[in-house]
């Protein structure tokens, strides 16, 4: 029996069974849970959310004094189920930014809280993350560059877990160029949330080595696809998709990948899919042992490798991001340098870029807005920031979003 109750109603030993609220607005990344902590209760009480479902079955019910009168409460055999809210209206970059970053962050927090829990030996509950990976699918449906983008910022510590959030969304802006339906677009981001899943049970030593791996260690990496696939399978919620993209995202259409060396033919597609996302994203990032690629010059060395990726899914996958994706640095034929801040739905070529460094003078500028679109500047090619000496290249993009 559930009972909505408002929050200041709330104490502990109650099973909280959901929050009456968007996911983003309450402090926790899952919806039901007992709680047993003063700190936690704190925090229900300082959010947004105003009211909460509680599980009579599972927990305590509300505690009021024989004389505080008679009090109707909502009580239900299930949550009623609310009218679908419409979608999500498109927005510029700016305005998305704000609340990417809030579900990036939130959403590193749910995959440390998973990859702790397994690690404590506790059963995957695929359904909990179900709330995350909407949130991420409305932000990339609002604008795909911005949590896209934001989420490619990670340090080597935070890798692992904002590599689950940056796949996710990566999954998610493939799926819909990909014309998936919606529903196979969620599976697409629940399938990169959890694909890494089996880097819980890798020792850190050797997940976090700055140095090059034995091949006694390179071994033990690769065991992680299967290692995910069972903790998938001995939990609970995971699809067969889900479950698919996290045994083989590491194949490669040639044969060449692991661990079935499967090929063209025998990959699904979402496995084709979850391949090319996965080693953009890690080309891109930060790692203990490198530093990341440019996303412009990431796309081309990717396509530059033969019998890797789907063909046709990789081609998606650039039209999703552009050619320029944000971040690139790019030289103007005026011989100016700019940052892509944000791209143009109508073409992938003519992207809105802050131009910041003149070739010519090998010096920096005042920072200019330039939209390609409403200008006579084309873009020559991306540039090599080394280069030019330009260590901060991201610092121009990201300032942006302030």
């Amino acid at each position: 029996m559930l009972k909505k109750i408002p929050v200041t109603e709330v104490r502990l030993g109650m099973h909280i069974h959901g929050f009456c609220g968007a996911w983003i607005d309450h402090p926790f990344w899952r919806n039901r849970f007992v709680l047993k902590d003063t700190k936690d209760l704190g925090l229900i009480r300082e959010s947004a959310v105003r009211e909460v479902w509680i599980n009579l079955q599972l927990g305590l019910d509300v505690e009021r004094p024989a004389d505080a009168g008679a009090v109707v409460y909502e009580v239900v055999a299930e949550v009623p189920l609310e009218a679908p809210p419409p979608p999500p209206e498109k927005t510029s970059y700016a305005d998305e930014i704000k609340r990417a970053g809030r579900i990036v962050g939130k959403g590193k927090e749910a995959v440390i809280s998973m990859f702790q829990e397994v690690r404590m030996g506790k059963a995957i509950e695929a359904e909990a993350a179900a709330p995350l990976v909407e949130e991420i699918s409305n932000s990339v449906l609002r604008n795909p560059g911005a949590l896209i983008s934001l989420a490619r910022l990670k340090t080597a510590d935070d890798y692992t877990f904002m590599h689950s959030v940056a796949v996710c969304a990566l999954m998610i802006a493939l799926a819909r160029q990909l014309k998936l339906t919606e529903a196979e677009v969620r599976e697409a981001g629940m399938a990169g949330l959890l694909h890494d899943m089996g880097k819980a049970m890798i020792p850190p030593e050797i997940l976090n080595k700055p140095g090059r791996l034995t091949d006694a260690e390179f071994d033990i990496i690769k065991g992680h696809p299967a290692e995910g696939h069972r903790l998938l399978e001995e939990g609970s919620g995971a699809s067969a998709t889900v479950k698919d993209v996290c045994l083989h995202h590491h194949e490669k259409v040639d044969g060449s990948g692991y661990p079935k060396a499967l090929n063209g033919d025998t990959m699904s597609l979402f496995a084709k899919m979850g391949a090319v996302c996965d080693v953009y994203d890690a080309i891109t990032s930060n790692r203990p042992y490198k530093a990341g690629w440019d996303p412009a010059e990431s796309l081309q060395r990717m396509a530059s490798w033969k019998g890797h990726f789907d063909p046709v899914v990789f081609q998606a996958f650039v039209k999703s991001l552009g050619i320029y994706p944000i971040g690139s640095l790019v030289r103007l034929e005026s011989g100016k340098l700019g940052v892509v801040i944000e791209q143009n739905e109508q073409s992938l070529l003519k992207p809105r870029i802050k131009v910041f460094y003149s070739t010519k003078s090998r010096n920096y500028i005042p920072p200019l807005l330039v939209d390609l679109a409403k200008s006579a500047e084309k873009i020559a090619g991306r540039e090599d920031a080394e280069k030019w000496g330009i260590t901060d290249v991201n610092r121009f993009w990201v300032a942006e979003t302030q």
